[in-house]
């Protein structure tokens, strides 16, 4: 567990209200996929991984769709103009990098959309990969996208202030499944 800015925090969906919010985002998800030739989910790390795999197990337990899982690594998050990192690069599992896309419907699972930036390369990406459907799914959207990226699955729409920042903690990396809004020091 890393260290959390400094700031005031309000929770706003705990552990309770989330997973009745996954369980949504299941059944909608299994109406995109259920039927596909192709259906897989593609998580991007870090929280969107674990997103997806708790998707995954609602997909498989309460719709009957048994989906592949696999992540995707950015090393740069491209809405993160903080990090140090000049390009992003994306770095995919051995299993993914082998695996045929051109009958694939993906649903690429992400924590919170942005600006959009991210999952904008992540699109372009599995496109030139020959994915004929993708879809995105967030756990949370801000609603202040820059590009024109929409998820098709949203679990829940965030309109907050520009300086305010939305943290989704999701175990392994918090202990606790919650959204926070993080009011940093000063703002």
């Amino acid at each position: 567990m890393s260290e959390k800015p400094a700031g005031e925090r309000f929770c706003l969906y705990d552990t309770s209200a989330l997973q009745a919010v996954l369980d949504r985002m299941a059944a909608q998800a299994a109406t995109f996929l259920a039927g596909e030739a192709d259906p897989l989910l593609l998580g991007i790390l870090r929280r969107g991984v674990p997103l997806a795999e708790m998707l995954q197990e609602r997909l498989r337990r309460q719709h009957g769709l048994d989906l592949p899982c696999y992540g995707l690594r950015l090393k740069r998050y491209a809405d993160d103009l903080t990090l140090l990192h000049p390009d992003t690069e994306l770095t995919e599992n051995a299993e993914f990098s082998a695996r045929g896309l051109s009958r694939a419907t993906v649903l690429v699972v992400d924590d919170v959309l942005y600006e959009g930036h991210s999952l904008a390369r992540v699109l372009a990406y599995l496109s030139r990969r020959g994915a004929p459907v993708i879809r995105i799914a967030v756990l949370a959207d801000r609603c202040v996208a820059k590009l024109p990226i929409r998820a098709s699955i949203v679990g829940v729409k965030l309109q907050v202030a520009a300086g305010d920042v939305v943290e989704c903690n999701v175990p392994p990396y918090e202990e606790a499944f919650r959204i926070e809004l993080l009011r940093p020091s000063g703002a």
